[in-house]
């Protein structure tokens, strides 16, 4: 067998043992089992910082708070275990296949997380592990757009936001308040980095002045989002249920559509607007 191979799969039920990590032949039966390409050459390059990314995602580990940095030898490693943890799947014939069972849980590693704890109750719920992975995905895709952002942010408003989801704790719908955290959270990564199909930007003008004008773009998100301008200011607002036409609703700012007219608020105690949108 040539050295340089870095993966042997051993029978049917045999286990990925790797004799060397982190060289090019190993970047390759990585490839060859988690396939990051659709068959056609269109993919990210193997080895590459992209694909290191795809291949996190793959395992369900992507931005978990264990993985090493991408460029470092503990990162194959971290990798090489996750793999050697999986079994190959058998075909019909009694073959052993490259083929292995994805894990179905969270992005992040479920044992080491504490018992107890918020990760935990995610890794325990299937639909919470979903959203979780869902997450991850839309956060790689922001990463990309959010490369030449000056000053970078979005790494530590990640953070950010883990510490908010685990103060679910307190919530006294726990599970309520998770799914809400995340499909907030994926709505606003993808409005904001522009993830999402989207409609605007659709002008209003407020108490028949010029200078009280809004400019507003609407995103397809779960729930839909919408992003409003005026002069420097910015506001995401989400849909919120509404007894009568649609109603936005943002930190501290609010856009109702009601029957002909918009209503706008803009400001912690500030007056209502009446607004039209214009032609």
């Amino acid at each position: 067998m040539n050295k340089y191979l870095v993966l042997l799969l051993i029978g049917a039920t045999g286990v990925a043992q790797a004799q060397s990590i982190c060289t090019y032949p190993w970047y390759q039966s990585i490839d060859k089992i988690l396939h990051t390409t659709d068959g056609q050459g269109h993919g990210p390059d193997i080895g590459s910082d992209e694909w290191k990314s795809v291949i996190e995602f793959k395992l369900g580990v992507r931005d978990g708070v264990n993985v090493p940095e991408r460029s470092s030898d503990q990162w194959c490693q971290y990798i090489d275990q996750h793999i050697n943890e999986m079994k190959p799947t058998g075909g019909s014939s009694g073959k052993s296949s490259t083929a292995v069972n994805v894990r179905p849980g969270p992005s992040y590693d479920c044992a080491k997380v504490k018992p107890g704890a918020i990760e935990a109750m995610i890794c325990e719920d299937k639909s919470l592990s979903a959203l979780d992975r869902n997450l991850s995905e839309v956060y790689a895709s922001a990463r990309i757009k959010a490369d030449n952002e000056h000053p970078p942010r979005l790494k530590a408003e990640q953070r950010g936001w883990i510490k908010g989801r685990d103060d679910c704790w307190r919530s006294d719908d726990v599970d309520a308040c998770l799914r809400m955290e995340y499909q907030r959270r994926i709505a606003e990564l993808q409005a904001r980095y522009r993830l999402v199909p989207e409609t605007g930007p659709v002008y209003y003008e407020c108490e028949d002045s010029p200078a009280s004008e809004f400019a507003v773009i609407f995103f397809k998100t779960d729930p839909p989002t919408l992003i409003a301008e005026r002069g420097d200011s910015v506001s995401l607002m989400y849909q919120q249920r509404s007894g009568s036409g649609v109603k936005y609703l943002g930190r501290n700012e609010t856009l109702w559509e009601h029957q002909a007219e918009t209503i706008i608020t803009w400001g912690y105690g500030e007056p209502e607007l009446h607004c039209k949108r214009k032609p």
